[in-house]
């Protein structure tokens, strides 16, 4: 890849500054102000931030360079990974569990926002609400910008090492101030990088990340 630390810059400046401030802020308060609702100004806000974070890739770092979106990992990967796919699920949901105990004993609390907004108002349509944020909008922009874009980066300028930690921190960053879910989103970003690095593709850690979340969605409602 051609991509420069100016295209990286301008990318990480969008994920740590005008994201956050402008629309996790500012846009998260105007829509809340609308619906009197966590589920839906988060979802919403979740929406604004998926198609800044999708139009920003694709106006820095691949139109100029007249790529296409398989430069991102937008490709098919080989089908006998599909066995690796589903084990890196269930690892996955192990560390978590693992985690979410640990923090139980140690009395941190791991509920959020939205999941408490959730479980204030069951309905059909914010069940359907939290599904299309969580199973399919978050899990699509968020593998292809970190891990397609972010983790192919930093793995080509200091190798799979250092991609898979920096990549991870990053992930791991964003999902600032909900702390207390910060080490499982780092694992989650260990686990979603190193599936890319085997496949080329990033639809492993979309699977694996929307079957993740799927399942966090179920016990939320059965919660």
């Amino acid at each position: 890849m051609e991509w420069t630390w100016r295209d990286v810059s301008k990318l990480l400046i969008v994920t740590f500054i005008i994201v956050p401030v402008i629309i996790e802020y500012f846009l998260h308060d105007y829509f809340y102000s609308l619906f009197q609702n966590s589920l839906y100004s988060g979802t919403l806000t979740g929406l604004v931030m998926a198609i800044v974070f999708t139009a920003s890739l694709y106006l820095i770092a691949i139109q100029p360079y007249g790529l296409s979106w398989k430069a991102v990992g937008v490709r098919k990967f080989p089908s006998n990974y599909w066995k690796w796919t589903f084990v890196w699920l269930i690892l996955l949901i192990v560390a978590s569990v693992f985690i979410l105990l640990l923090m139980d004993v140690l009395n941190i609390s791991w509920e959020n926002e939205k999941t408490e907004a959730l479980q204030r108002d069951m309905t059909w349509l914010t069940i359907l609400i939290g599904f299309l944020s969580a199973v399919i909008i978050s899990p699509i922009y968020e593998e292809i910008f970190y891990r397609g874009f972010l983790y192919k980066w930093f793995r080509g300028k200091w190798g799979v090492s250092a991609g898979l930690f920096i990549s991870s921190l990053i992930f791991m960053l964003v999902h600032i101030p909900t702390y207390n879910t910060l080490p499982v989103n780092f694992i989650s970003g260990l686990v979603f990088a190193w599936t890319y690095e085997k496949t080329g593709s990033i639809l492993p850690a979309i699977i694996i990340h929307s079957g993740f979340n799927f399942i966090a969605l179920v016990l939320t409602v059965i919660a």
